[in-house]
């Protein structure tokens, strides 16, 4: 989870409450203090709630929390005196733009870190590494609107970012430290976005780096920010810069948006949209999935502790219209209200009452098949792991040169791209085990016990890897003989045409006619894609099955 570092004078000074009382107070709104510094504090916040990710932030949300300044917070978004135009020809690059104003503001080198800092976290956060999102802030002294979306050719020129001369787009892909990083963005693309002014002063080349003339100081008034992405989580950054730059003071200004390849009726968007997003829950809806009784009053102070605004609007059966803050990048459903109905509320404050029903307890059957399966891996020599449950396709079909499954189950908002799934066998993550301990002595023996995702329903399953200069296919039919062996179970083998292993030297297990796993020597295509110099061996079986 992300760790954010804010400013502790900077937060009193903002939030007017004192840092211990908000270090006693912050975990109660889903949150772990990591650290506190003499002069810095170290918070570690849930991945769900980007718009915690600055001093600004966590300021209105200790505010509404302590009751200091409890419900909606407001915002009033002057009309636009900004116009920018998207050209057509950037629509198939990166189509979607976001686009603000903030007047009235007065940096400080604390207060221009905290929007540095928010700007990069939202970047991993909501814009996977700005792949989704990325975020562009600039001093509107040197520039003139109105401001053009565009494109231009790899040879166009310009001065970037913590530069003096110019370079052109290509260059700054090939040299710049930012342009490096993020080349893979733009490498398909024959004509890179920029944004630019009236003038031909460039602002941004979007996802990559600014232009040097709107580098922000603490002598920055005014503000113009653009965003730009592939989706609506452009919106919700948007929103989220322009409520912390709220919090400072600034005055929100709205920018009128011209699409020129939308149709004449769509042509014309008024950004940032701060308007709340309205809800209605029923009492009875909340008390059923928290599990105890709440009056309604108790609801509504629990609600606006979160930064909400809520009121009945129906006695039969009390039903609660709910406002949630155009910032909050978490609230999909109804649910995650009422989640936040519980935050509120206090999980200290939750009555505590003993199950009505009286059970004995005693280990399920599949528990003991696991611990006597990892008894007996443990026996044959192998160390146990942990792998994580999520992972991508591209690790899990792509390197194990297995097509795409439909049985998959994808993270709705990944957080990287490297976590877009949960897994559907065990071996990938074990791979990827061996691949991070390359410089570890061989010989290498891991195995996992653990849950796997298939149809949207968990699995338990076995799995186990060998990696030496000598290992092959007897090796693993050994080891997978003496597991059967141990729990007891008859098996059957069948040549396998698994396409992770080489063909001839694999072989699919059948246990009562029905395959329940695979073992063999795995291709050279797998060992290169996880880029392993020894040969490996590998084994697998459905536990859900087998017992």
């Amino acid at each position: 989870m992300p760790v954010i570092t804010v400013d502790s004078k900077d937060l009193e000074t903002l939030s007017g409450i004192d840092r211990q009382e908000i270090i006693d107070n912050v975990s109660m709104i889903g949150a772990e203090v990591e650290r506190v510094e003499e002069e810095t504090i170290d918070i570690e916040f849930f991945p769900n709630r980007p718009d915690f990710y600055s001093v600004e932030g966590v300021s209105r949300a200790m505010k509404a929390f302590l009751g200091i300044s409890p419900g909606l917070k407001k915002y009033t978004v002057n009309p636009p005196q900004v116009q920018i135009t998207i050209k057509k020809e950037v629509k198939d690059l990166r189509p979607v733009l976001g686009c603000a104003v903030v007047r009235g503001l007065a940096f400080t080198s604390a207060s221009i870190k905290s929007l540095m800092d928010l700007q990069e976290d939202l970047h991993w956060a909501l814009g996977r590494n700005r792949k989704k999102v990325s975020i562009g802030v600039h001093d509107m002294a040197d520039i003139s609107a109105p401001f053009t979306y565009m494109t231009e050719s790899p040879d166009y020129s310009f001065v970037p970012l913590d530069h003096t001369e110019e370079m052109t787009m290509t260059e700054i892909l090939e040299k710049h430290a930012k342009g490096v990083k993020f080349a893979h963005l733009v490498k398909d693309m024959k004509t890179y976005p920029i944004i630019k002014d009236d003038n031909g002063n460039v602002l941004s080349f979007p996802p990559i780096i600014n232009g040097t003339r709107t580098t922000v100081t603490e002598s920055t008034k005014e503000l113009f920010i653009d965003v730009t992405g592939t989706g609506k989580e452009v919106y919700t950054a948007l929103n989220i810069v322009v409520a912390a730059l709220a919090e400072r003071g600034g005055i929100i200004e709205a920018v009128r948006i011209i699409d020129e390849s939308a149709d004449s009726e769509e042509s014309e968007t008024l950004l940032p949209d701060m308007e709340p997003v309205t809800y209605a829950i029923a009492l009875e809806e909340i008390e059923t999935h928290l599990g105890f009784k709440l009056s309604p009053e108790e609801v509504i102070q629990s609600l606006e502790k979160m930064g909400f605004d809520a009121s009945v609007i129906s006695k039969s059966p009390i039903t609660f219209e709910v406002d949630a803050p155009a910032y909050r990048a978490d609230i999909l459903h109804k649910y995650d209200i009422i989640e936040d109905v519980a935050i509120g509320y206090g999980y200290a404050n939750i009555p505590a009452k003993l199950p009505q029903t009286y059970t004995a307890g005693k280990s399920h059957p599949l528990s003991i098949a696991r611990l006597a399966s990892c008894e007996a891996m443990v026996s044959l020599g192998y160390s146990q792991v942990m792998p994580f449950t999520l992972t991508s396709e591209k690790i899990h079909f792509e390197n194990m040169r297995r097509p795409i499954t439909k049985d998959v189950t994808y993270v709705t908002h990944p957080i990287s791209e490297d976590q877009t799934m949960l897994r559907t066998t065990l071996l990938p993550g074990l791979l990827e085990i061996l691949a991070l301990n390359r410089h570890r002595e061989l010989p290498q023996k891991i195995f996992e016990v653990g849950e796997v995702a298939v149809s949207g329903r968990n699995k338990q399953k076995i799995a186990a890897v060998s990696i030496h200069h000598a290992a092959n296919f007897t090796e693993m039919s050994e080891a997978a003989d003496a597991f059967f062996r141990e729990m007891e179970t008859d098996y059957e083998l069948k040549e396998s045409e698994d396409p992770a292993f080489l063909s001839g030297r694999a072989a699919d297990i059948y246990v009562g006619g029905q395959k329940v796993g695979v073992f063999g020597e795995f291709h050279p295509g797998v060992l290169n894609a996880f880029e392993l110099g020894y040969a490996v061996i590998g084994f697998e079986a459905d536990m859900s099955l087998i017992f």
